[in-house]
This record gives structure tokens, sequence and C-alpha cells, in this order.
């Protein structure tokens, strides 16, 4: 049986009663609650018809029911599909008739679009599930059993699809095996040494590889409770903190919890581990975070198309600027644009090759094959290097590279220089378009809220580089702003950056 949900039930605690969630009015969903209703939703998914293999696909709200969704579908053999909320209509157009799903669940008040974009799919089967976790979808499985017998399934069957962000061309849709999640989720659990007692914070999104998969399932395999809010908010997280042990999230919850004055080291004095990814850490959040509290944030690495790949150990040195070494039973590597290996502290491509690794892009076999070299090792589109003692830092995204006059400019580090200026909250630097030099270096800098940043000038900035860079890399303009543009997940986008300050722009 190679079914990821026999693997996380493998974990589910003894007691039946035992917390899964802990909601923010107090009630609690149970393990055996997570088994039933998981059950229920399983016998209606194949009530309705659908085979193992199809797919459902799911546009709703973080709820409990919503998580319970997922497993309902990992235990009939259905590969999930996990749709974020705030795409629109010409995008879900795309991904249903991509994926062809056979059942499509949606919030109540997407209803309308979201019954004309089934019909041009031919999904067969529209639910609802509403921001409370209530709809056509729990009315039609109330009758259904409570009991499910769990579908086997062969390792390198698939159990989710989950698109990229699509930010150029195409949205992709990286296919998840059983044994690609299976793989990851035991390495975390144990690789962070979760343990009996273990509570993790859960604010997360869960329509993302970092909330759903990262996040719930190791909790799941730890039988572990988990504070299930709907999102961040710093004052709510300071509230719950000193009831966890373990909180995962993205570099923008670290900067807003610094800056809610409740957070000290008494305030987390019961906390074990705080993990961040999804973005870059800025080291200043990191350095800042370690002296207020105590503790250091283990920063990881990692894809839709694989999960995690590398982390910072638990014990160890958490070294920061760096997402640590290779995760058990991965392999990274550093190469250059031909290739060949790169040097210790060289900057070039970063491969990767494990289990853990995706299975391909959904019906896109020649992307899937160029994606991946000869000898079988998956090319992230990030640029990177390794230390000496093997660990990795990110420098960028490929496409993010700027080359300016025929030379390669790497973003992060002129990012890095830029953010120690005094004032500077943070900052984006991306390539324009320019006739002499072809891609012209463009810095986008936010001020902090305080005299320092209401100082900076793109005059003083340029000064304060101009001695550091070499000419090539001095940004040609420096646009000071309120805030990044950021996705979901917290990653800044470049792409809107770029649109919004090219020449055509």
């Amino acid at each position: 049986m190679s079914n990821l949900y026999s693997l996380l039930a493998a974990g589910f605690p003894e007691d039946s009663q035992a917390a899964c969630l802990i909601l923010p009015d107090g009630g609690t969903w149970s393990y055996g609650d997570i088994e039933r209703a998981s059950g229920r939703l399983a016998n209606l998914i194949v009530a309705l018809g659908l085979r193992p293999g199809d797919r459902v696909a799911a546009q709703v709200e973080k709820t409990p029911a919503a998580l319970v969704l997922y497993l309902a579908a990992l235990r009939a053999g259905m590969v999930f599909l996990p749709l974020n909320p705030a795409y629109r209509r010409h995008e879900i157009d795309y991904f249903l008739a991509d994926a062809k799903p056979g059942l499509f669940v949606c919030r109540p008040q997407a209803r309308a679009l979201a019954a004309a974009a089934a019909r041009q799919a031919g999904v067969a089967h529209l639910l609802e599930l509403d921001d409370a976790g209530r709809g056509s979808l729990i009315d039609a499985a109330a009758p259904q059993a409570d009991d499910f017998k769990t579908v086997a399934r062969r390792g390198d069957d698939l159990a989710a699809i989950l698109y990229t962000s699509g930010t150029t061309g195409r949205s992709k849709g990286a296919m998840l095996s059983h044994a690609n999640l299976a793989v990851n989720a035991q390495t975390l659990h144990d690789y962070w040494r979760f343990e009996p007692g273990d509570v993790l914070l859960h604010m997360l999104p869960i329509f993302h590889v970092h909330g759903l998969f990262v996040a719930c399932h190791c909790a799941l395999l730890n039988g572990s409770a988990m504070l299930f809010e709907p999102k961040f908010d710093a004052r709510r997280a300071l509230a719950l903190l000193p009831h966890a042990t373990v909180f995962m999230g993205v570099p923008t919850y670290y900067v807003r919890l610094l800056q809610a004055p409740g957070l000290t080291a008494a305030a987390v004095r019961h906390m074990r581990l705080f993990v961040s990814g999804s973005a870059p850490l800025l080291r200043e959040t990191f350095d800042a975070f370690r002296a207020r509290t105590g503790h250091t944030i283990l920063e990881r690495y990692g894809m839709t198309e694989g999960g995690m790949f590398t982390s910072n150990p638990y014990a160890g040195e958490r070294r920061g600027g760096t997402v640590g070494l290779p995760l058990p039973g991965t392999a990274v590597r550093i190469v250059d644009d031909k290739g060949m290996a790169c040097a210790a502290g060289a900057i070039g491509n970063i491969q990767v090759k494990g289990d853990n690794v995706f299975v391909g892009y959904w019906q896109m076999p020649e992307k899937t094959r160029a994606e991946f070299t000869a000898d079988g090792w998956f090319k992230t589109g990030d640029v990177g290097a390794l230390s000496a003692d093997g660990y990795l830092s990110i420098s960028g995204r490929a496409k993010d590279l700027v080359i300016s006059g025929g030379l390669n400019v790497y973003p992060k580090e002129i990012e890095d220089m830029i953010d120690a200026l005094p004032g500077v909250a943070e900052s984006a630097v991306i390539g324009l378009p320019h006739a002499d030099f072809g891609e012209a270096v463009t810095a986008v800098v936010v001020r902090q809220q305080n005299p320092a940043g209401a100082a900076l000038t793109e005059a003083a900035i340029l000064a304060a580089l101009r001695g550091e860079l070499a000419a090539f890399k001095l940004p040609k303009r420096v646009h000071l702003v309120d805030a990044l543009p950021r996705n979901a997940m917290g990653k800044v986008q470049k792409n809107v950056l770029r649109e919004q300050y090219s020449p055509a722009g």
C-alpha cells in the first residue's frame, strides 16, 4: 500500500479524540473527526462516478473541510488540484480545460463563474464549500458512510497537480506522486525532529506546497495538533505562540512579527522551531529575530516541483543568507551554462536530484524533457552557489538574471548591498530594456518608516553603491516606493515591476 494517506494515518494518535485542528473560535476537530469526515467525502467522490486517477479541483478558502477534501481525494486514489482563491475566470478556464477534473469544488459566491467555466471544460460535477466549511459538498457527503477503505496506489501514481505561478508563459501543472510527497514528508519530519507533544501554529494558505504539504504532512505524520488559523495575523500569532512549539512562515510573517512590540524572548519561550521559506529571508530579518527572541530561524529551500531540497540543520549552524545543506536523499549541484561543474563559491545553475523530485509537467512531455538533463537532474531555474562545506546560497532566478553590456549581473548581490544601507527596508533589482546595454540594471527600493528612510534619495543610494560595485552593476535608476508587489506566498513579483517600469510601460 503506497497511498500517501496510509502513511500519514499511521502517525495518527491511538486516541482518536486527540486534537488535530484547533480553530480560532475554540472548536476542535479530533483525529477521529478527520478520519470520519474524509471517509464520507471519499465515499461521495466515488459515488459521483470518479475513478482512481481522476482529478479533484478545489478553489476554496482555508477551512478544516478544505483540508479534509484533500485527504479524501488521497484516500479515494484521486489526484488533488488545489487552486488559489485569488485566481480569476480566465485562469480557472485554463486550469479546468487543462486538467479536466471530474469534480470542481468552488466557493458559493463564485458559483456562476465556476459553473460557466466547468461547462466549458466539460467538468461533470460542481459542488460548493463556503468560507465556514459548509455547502453543497458537505450536504451531499452527509448521508455517506464514515468508513472507507483507502484505495491502494503505487508510489509513482499521481497524488496532486500544482500549477506553477505562470509569471512567464503558460502555467505548468507539476505532477507529484504519492512517493514524491511521502519521501519529503518523512525526511522533513525526521530532519526537523518532530516529537510527541509538538503543536504547529498553522497560518499558511493550503493551496500551496508550503502550507498543504510541508506543514500539514509534518503535523499529521507526527499526530500533532495544529492551531489552524485562516490567515496570518501578527497579533493573533503572538497570542498563540505560547501554546505552540513549531511555526512555519514566509519571510513577510517574520518582518511583521518584528514590527510587533509583543515579540520578546518570553513570548516564545515554549517554541522549539521557527521555519522560513517560499521566498528569500533577508539577513537583516534573520539577525533581528535572533537578537529579539533568542531563536535562530531555520531557512530551507524548495519549490513546487519537488517539495524541499535543502534545509539549514536542526542541530548545527543555521547560517544566515543560506538555505542550508542538501536534505538526506536529495543531491544538489551547481553547473555553468555549458553543464560543467562550478567551483565552490562560484555562482551557477542549481540542479537537483532525488525521489522527491516531481514526475513531470502535466500534458507537457516536451517541456518535461527540456527541464531535465540527460543524466536525470532537474534544472530548478534558480542560480546560486555551494560553499566549500556544502551550504547553498540562492542568488535568484535564472530568468531574473540581468545581462548588461554582455555581462552577467546577479540581482541578489546588489539587493544585499542596498538592503544594508541605513533607511532601506528592502529592495528588488530588475533588468529593463536599454538601447545601448541591452538591459539596464534598475533598483526598486522600499524606505523604512523612520527619519533615515525619509532622508533616502536616489542620488544618495547611488552614491553609496558607486564605490562598492563595478560600474556595469551600478543601477541606472533607483525608484523609491512604499511596498513591493508580492504573490500569495510572499514572493516579490519582479515581472510586475518590469511591466511597471519598462520604458514602454
